[in-house]
């Protein structure tokens, strides 16, 4: 049975409020500095779900916002989907699989430069999506040991 309480005191719960928030700042800003500098979806990813591990430590099951597992699993498989999304999409525009300067956005943007940022900036926040997702659902997994949310886990 996870605890409801977690590992909060004040100078955690402090130290997390203060820090939660820059985590998921810097994993926005590698994702979408990603094309042009070390980083991208995974690493992003990765931080998004530290971020929230980090939050689940310290505030126990009480969190503001929900991390059911169904949730996290929709969160999981929307990477995925865009990822393939985009790919399909460069296809049925005449170009190949993942070619960005395929993409049917012309309409919007003028220079096939920017179509192309803009189709990596898609694959990289799908990336980041099946990342966190995967990695909160291993959390979830991990953490959860008690016969209840066994029987929880059946329910989804």
């Amino acid at each position: 049975m996870t605890s409801q309480s977690g590992f909060g005191s004040l100078v955690l719960g402090a130290a997390c409020r203060l820090l939660a928030p820059f985590m998921v700042l810097f994993a926005v800003y590698v994702v979408v500095h990603g094309h042009d500098s070390p980083g991208g979806g995974f690493q992003g990813g990765v931080i998004l779900a530290a971020a929230l591990i980090l939050i689940r430590l310290v505030r126990g099951q009480r969190i503001p916002f929900g991390t059911s597992r169904p949730r996290l699993l929709s969160v999981l498989c929307a990477g995925p989907i865009i990822y393939t999304g985009v790919g399909i999409l460069a296809v049925l525009s005449g170009g190949n699989f993942l070619d960005y300067g395929a993409l049917p956005l012309g309409f919007f943007i003028e220079a096939p430069s920017h179509i192309r940022a803009v189709g990596t900036l898609a694959i990289e926040v799908g990336v980041t999506l099946g990342v966190a997702g995967a990695l909160l659902l291993i959390f979830e997994a991990l953490s959860s040991v008690g016969p209840e949310d066994d029987a929880s886990m059946e329910d989804a």
